[in-house]
């Protein structure tokens, strides 16, 4: 039962726990619970900004997050600000953009030039004093082409996203219900199959989407979308959507709950926000059919509240998230859950790789608990077990020099996002040190285009890449040698690599007919190949082919070399559960073939000796 008395109650302790530890020079003006922030408004910020212990001391006091923001009454206006910050460095002219965001009071700095980063960071309060806003700088050296729609869709909701915190804020530091805690998980989709990832946590108090993904590829079924329908719920009643990140088969049908009257907050990292929204386009504006619309999407954008790994947040009154790396992709997150008191947590690793990569660091796994597990089962048969990476690379090297060598040409499909990125790196790095030197490495420009994230978000990459990013080394990630890949290119003696990756559609499709007839040339398989689909046949050793909707004779060679797999392997799922401590109460696999997620539960029961199950899309459990 619902108490307005205690609520307000409970409001003014924490308001008064919050001033007791302020010290009075802040001129706090006012106090508001912004999405699943106490947001603090001050009119001398700096003195927060300058003494971060006094914050410190005050969330381990509350258990909230706390953020700060400057005082509408003491920001400048916008071209004040742009003159402000540019008379403040010695290269004005590296100052590519700056984005205001007057709902979070914050002045993002877009900047080309490491010199002017450094100059401007270090003068970072001064200048918050001398324009009264939050500044926040980002090195990207290329066109901003990409974020310029998602940002003008920010600046001009302003007003209307002031009051969606406001009311997610009310919402989420609501009193708790009376009565005992409870937890189920109903799986609406993902759930013995790949595509389509989404599940419903049901507690005492909330209903939280994690994932809402569609099957972005080639079905005999026409079930392409979560099974929302079977639990009845309406759209007012989800607390929050939580996405993993940005590939279509974990976010391809946020748009649809949007579009039916969605209005809560949609949780991600940093990174996924821009990109999520830029697959979403390009998937909307190509596909046949017609789920949802660009005016579903930028409802999406001003819904969206990026948090970073490792902040523990309130999303309603009975649930925190924290996120950590998944190791998957750029900003892919794991999903820790404390349920209650924190008494039982739930961990969904979404799309996990427990392995070495060079584009992201190996997926997080010292959690402080986890009772129930939801993991994905890409590669969950005992047989899915891959050659270390080394190996692969080598593998790769031979498999490439000896086509260039014979006057070959090579074509590699891979998707647009996460695998595509890590090949890129892969051979930018291997040509660098001259382990392998094609005439050309042409890329389709949608993969190159996701470099700018890459660079935008610096922080979230590999060590070895942020390490050469903070040196300032020339071509920190291997990219400067990669081509554009245009129509009618003359491709002797090179690489293409473009999607689809399982050759069901794209500009793959293309080149594998401009080469099928050579012998001398090969395609190489790096990615996962779904059953039934082409790249799936020609793994499986067949040569006649419907691709396209044409028959074709595949007389080119084609190399399957296991290894660069975006997912972990059999061995790394174990090895993953097996650091997990202290020892986990439920399993539950997803995201993989029904044989797959079987066979993987199965063997966690008998070597961890725990409770696992494989559900089927539809069914729910009940883990508290």
């Amino acid at each position: 039962m619902y108490d307005r008395v205690q609520d307000e109650d409970r409001n003014q302790n924490i308001v008064a726990a919050i001033l007791n530890n302020l010290p009075s020079e802040s001129e706090i003006t006012k106090i508001e619970y912004e999405g699943p922030f106490i947001v603090l408004y001050s009119r001398k910020p700096t003195t927060l900004l300058e003494n971060q212990e006094i914050i410190s001391k005050m969330v381990n006091t509350i258990k909230k997050r706390i953020v700060i923001r400057t005082d509408t009454s003491i920001r400048s206006s916008e071209d004040s600000v742009k003159q402000i910050i540019r008379s403040s460095t010695a290269y004005p002219n590296t100052i590519s953009e700056i984005f205001f965001d007057s709902a979070l009071g914050e002045a993002t700095i877009f900047v080309k030039d490491f010199r002017t980063l450094t100059e401007l960071s270090q003068l970072e309060i001064p200048l918050v004093e001398k324009t009264g806003w939050k500044l926040i700088y980002r090195y990207v050296r290329s066109d901003l082409k990409p974020i310029r729609f998602m940002n003008q869709i920010l600046h001009n909701s302003s007003e209307e996203r002031m009051y969606f915190y406001k009311r997610v804020g009310e919402k989420i530091f609501r009193q708790k219900l009376a009565g005992s805690e409870e937890a189920s998980i109903v799986c609406l989709g993902g759930f013995s199959e790949i595509g389509r990832s989404a599940m419903l946590i049901v507690t005492h108090e909330s209903k939280i989407i994690l994932d809402f993904g569609i099957k972005s590829y080639h079905h005999e079924d026409n079930d392409i979308l979560p099974r929302l329908d079977i639990y009845g719920i309406g759209m007012n009643e989800i607390d929050a959507v939580i996405i993993s990140h940005a590939h279509l088969d974990h976010c391809g049908a946020v748009p649809i709950l949007c579009k039916y009257g969605y209005d809560g907050p949609v949780y991600c990292t940093e990174p996924t926000f821009p990109i999520m929204i830029s697959i979403l386009q390009d998937y909307a504006s190509k596909t046949k059919e017609v789920l949802y619309s660009s005016r579903d999407i930028e409802r999406l954008i001003t819904q969206v509240i990026p948090l970073n790994f490792g902040a523990v947040t309130d999303i309603s009154p009975d649930v925190r998230i924290t996120f950590a790396n998944s190791g998957h992709m750029i900003g892919s997150a794991s999903t820790h859950m404390h349920i209650g008191n924190g008494d039982y947590n739930i961990l969904y690793t979404g799309d996990l790789k427990f392995g070495r990569l060079n584009t992201v660091d190996n997926a997080f796994w010292n959690f402080p608990r986890a009772e129930t597990l939801v993991i994905e089962s890409t590669n969950g048969n005992r047989d899915d077990r891959f050659v270390t990476r080394e190996v692969a690379e080598e593998n790769l090297v031979k498999s490439i020099n000896s086509t260039i060598q014979d006057g070959g040409r090579i074509l590699i499909p891979i998707p647009v996002l996460g695998l595509s990125q890590e090949i890129c790196v892969t051979l930018g790095m291997l040509r660098s040190i001259n382990k392998i030197n094609p005439e050309n490495i042409f890329v389709d420009q949608k993969i190159l285009d996701i470099f700018f994230f890459y660079e935008m978000y610096s922080e979230y990459l590999s060590k070895i890449l942020k390490q050469r990013i903070s040196e300032r080394t020339e071509d920190p990630l291997y990219i400067n040698s990669l081509v554009s890949l245009e129509p009618y290119v003359n491709w002797n003696g090179s690489i293409i690599l473009c999607p689809s990756s399982m050759l069901t559609d794209g500009p793959s499709i293309t080149y594998l007919n401009q080469i099928a007839s050579d012998p001398l040339s090969k395609v190489i398989l790096l990615s996962e190949q779904f059953q039934s689909t082409p790249g799936r046949l020609l793994q499986e050793g067949q040569r006649n082919i419907t691709i396209g909707g044409n028959n074709l004779e595949v007389k080119c060679n084609i190399d399957v070399i296991p290894g660069f797999s975006m997912h972990s392997d059999y061995n790394q799922l174990l090895a993953y559960i097996n650091r997990l401590k202290p020892k986990l109460k439920k399993v539950i696999t997803n995201h993989g073939e029904g044989k797959k997620c079987q066979n993987l539960s199965n063997s966690i029961n008998k070597i961890f000796k725990v409770q696992s199950f494989h559900p089927l899309v539809q069914e729910s459990i009940k883990v508290l």
